[in-house]
């Protein structure tokens, strides 16, 4: 049977084309569908970015739980898309140089605010430790004083992100947003987010102090947010840099969008972000641990993968993106590969909604799923953690059967467990 392409996407609407019979499709056609792809992820990722700005300037405004509330799902919302954009990662150069700004995790949030005792008041890694940029107006690192008098885009991403070369010096992004709106999240493995109060921005009944530049820190915070979404939006773009990256040799760029694939699967979200966890029982390596929404950041990351692959993607307003895709080209070259891994595709999704499931019903948390005492929650983390390193395999099946070659990324909590006990 003949398939029918659709016609190429660009910007936000697709071109009126009449449709053309076609075979296997050229790597060219599977690179623009995958650019195409990756345009519409990042700019859903920049519109409900700019929804979240919308309510925090309401919350800053009017400092109510109501509207703390709205706040906090909006940067939910905003998780969905950008969670499957990150598929591109690893293989792009430019959006891993590019994605420390927006996702870096796990962050050291005495750095930004005023945490709990048990936190600590020191770390030999990191001097910045509990800096507490809200509540002090100059910050000393090493030799040099960071005047911090006021709260801007400049002094959070130009002098504080990943300063004196921390990595968790985390002070952009989406996980520093989620600090701010939802504070700490004090309960271990039981039950329970952060649980910040909405009185922590008013200025008339100020709580946690500060509460002015509080709103201002997370102000700035979400309006760089934006400019970093447009940043990358642009790279994917009909004249953007990562889209040009891809054609400068195509069998590069299949390799790049399996490199992506394999290394999210198995290193990151398999080794790094869910198993190194489970190893240690420990909430703090969730990915979205102030929220309790790490389960649905696991979940649409496999979305994303799954779009990636097979060459359609929904949009937030609903309307699909699609083309040529990967699959179609492995079906022809790599045909039983190809039938494994979207069979394995599905079997980690299968794992990942049981997963959501339990966390969305209010019954399990990811946090509490992670205790040492919690064998069934154990089990539901250690499914998708299996899952996934099957469905890492199966990539790199495709990857012989495409005549390819990739490096994925690994992880000690895979390769070597007893290092991180």
């Amino acid at each position: 049977m003949k398939r029918f392409r659709m016609p190429a996407f660009v910007g936000a609407a697709l071109l009126v084309a009449t449709p053309v019979a076609a075979d296997t499709p050229t790597a060219a056609e599977v690179l623009t569908t995958y650019a195409n792809i990756a345009q519409a992820e990042y700019e859903d990722s920049l519109a409900t970015a700019e929804t979240l700005k919308a309510a925090i300037d309401v919350l800053v405004a009017d400092p109510t739980e109501a509207n703390l509330t709205k706040a906090r799902d909006a940067w939910k919302a905003a998780r969905v898309p950008y969670q499957q954009t990150e598929g591109y990662r690893f293989g792009n150069a430019i959006v891993d140089d590019w994605e420390g700004k927006v996702n870096a995790w796990p962050l050291d949030e005495g750095l930004i605010d005023y945490v709990d005792g048990s936190y600590g008041d020191s770390s030999d890694e990191n001097p910045l430790y509990v800096a507490n940029v809200i509540a002090s107006k100059e910050i000393k690192l090493g030799g040099e004083t960071i005047d911090a008098s006021a709260i801007t885009k400049d002094l959070i991403g130009g002098k504080l992100h990943e300063a004196g070369e921390v990595e968790s010096n985390v002070a952009t992004g989406y996980h520093a947003i989620e600090f701010l709106l939802w504070g700490q999240d004090l309960n271990g493995t039981g039950p329970g987010s952060g649980a910040r109060p909405a009185t922590d921005f008013s200025r008339a009944n100020c709580t946690g102090g500060n509460c002015e530049r509080r709103a201002a820190y997370l102000t700035a915070a979400a309006d760089l947010l934006i400019d970093d979404l447009k940043e990358i939006v642009a790279a994917w773009g009909p004249d953007g840099a990562a889209r040009a990256a891809l054609f400068k040799d195509e069998q590069a760029g299949l390799t790049t969008i399996l490199t992506g694939l394999g290394s999210l699967s198995y290193g990151e979200l398999a080794g790094e972000r869910m198993k190194l966890g489970l190893l240690l029982h420990d909430p703090e390596e969730e990915h979205d641990c102030f929220s309790d929404n790490t389960h649905n950041s696991h979940y649409y990351d496999q979305v994303g993968m799954m779009a990636i692959y097979t060459g359609s993607y929904t949009r937030v307003d609903g309307s699909t993106v699609s083309g040529p895709s990967l699959a179609e080209l492995a079906a022809e070259k790599a045909g039983d590969a190809n039938t494994k891994l979207l069979a394995d595709m599905d079997a980690t999704l299968a794992a990942m909604k049981v997963m959501k499931e339990t966390a969305d019903s209010g019954r399990m948390a990811y946090d509490q799923m992670l205790a040492e005492d919690n064998p069934e929650g154990n089990k539901i983390i250690d499914g998708v953690v299996l899952a996934l390193v099957t469905q890492a395999k199966s990539v790199e099946a495709v990857v012989a059967g495409l005549g390819l070659k990739i490096e994925i990324e690994g992880s000690d909590s895979l390769d070597n467990p007893s290092a991180v006990q």
